[in-house]
């Protein structure tokens, strides 16, 4: 497929994992791409293995707006416009609300759903031109809650609802709004939990699949939800999670 072909599409944590990924399926698929993240040797690793001529390596703190601002301004300058914008920069920092750094809260929150406020504020008005749309990475953690892991639910929380507020505000000017929910993926974020067997069995439990997911796997449904395939898709929160949101949390009886 060749989905996006003359279309420029910028991802925010390009440099690994999911962001990675997908920006090789679009890369893939056509499209004249926009790597953004805050390491620039991890951009160019993947810059390495892309069409020269369709790939642009930008170095970018998504938590900060000036930085969000020049990374689409530079975009324009290259490729003339914007159609997609997949904000997936994120960190997670793990405890409960008294035993977690208390600088972890801000940090989580200027990255996670800051770096998606800054990213949709900064390139709505050419997404309105050209007709485009935003997918932003939720999780299932922005869903339900997780033990440990208030922080990180609550900024995926509010990327959730962020999301549904765009599609509404911005359905009449023709940008579709969507956010991605991974569960358990197979990134440098989780290679400690992978190496993990006793976590590794419990969430071979809970997730009927029985397994983790591949960055490609999610890859696959942001370039759908990206896509002309999805043209009347907007304001949707996909959980991508083997089918573990299928249960009301019961175990199994079996």
């Amino acid at each position: 497929m060749q989905r996006f072909t003359d279309r420029v599409v910028i991802v925010t944590g390009a440099g690994s994992g999911i962001g990675e990924a997908t920006a090789r399926r679009f890369s893939q698929e056509g499209a004249n791409l926009v790597l953004a993240g805050d390491t620039k040797s991890k951009l160019e690793r993947v810059a390495a293995d892309l069409p020269s001529e369709r790939t642009m390596v930008k170095v970018t703190d998504v938590s900060s707006y000036k930085q969000v601002q020049a990374l689409v301004a530079a975009t324009l300058k290259r490729f003339g416009a914007l159609h997609v914008l997949f904000n997936n920069a994120g960190i997670a920092v793990e405890g409960t609300v008294t035993d977690a750094p208390f600088d972890g809260w801000s940090k989580t929150m200027a990255t996670n759903i800051g770096g998606v406020f800054h990213g949709c504020r900064a390139a709505m008005p050419h997404l309105i031109a050209s007709r485009g749309c935003i997918v932003n990475t939720g999780s299932v953690s922005g869903l339900g809650g997780d033990w440990g892991m208030g922080f990180y639910n609550a900024s995926k929380g509010a990327i959730v609802n962020f999301t549904k507020a765009l599609a509404l505000d911005h359905g009449k000017d023709g940008v579709r709004v969507n956010a991605v929910c991974p569960s358990l993926t197979f990134t440098p974020m989780t290679e400690d939990m992978k190496r993990n067997r006793k976590v590794m069995a419990k969430f071979r439990e809970r997730i009927p699949l029985g397994r983790g997911a591949e960055p490609s796997e999610i890859a696959a449904v942001v370039a759908f939800l990206a896509s002309d395939d999805a043209s009347f898709v907007s304001g949707v929160a996909l959980p991508v999670d083997g089918g573990l949101m299928a249960s009301n949390g019961q175990p199994d009886m079996a």
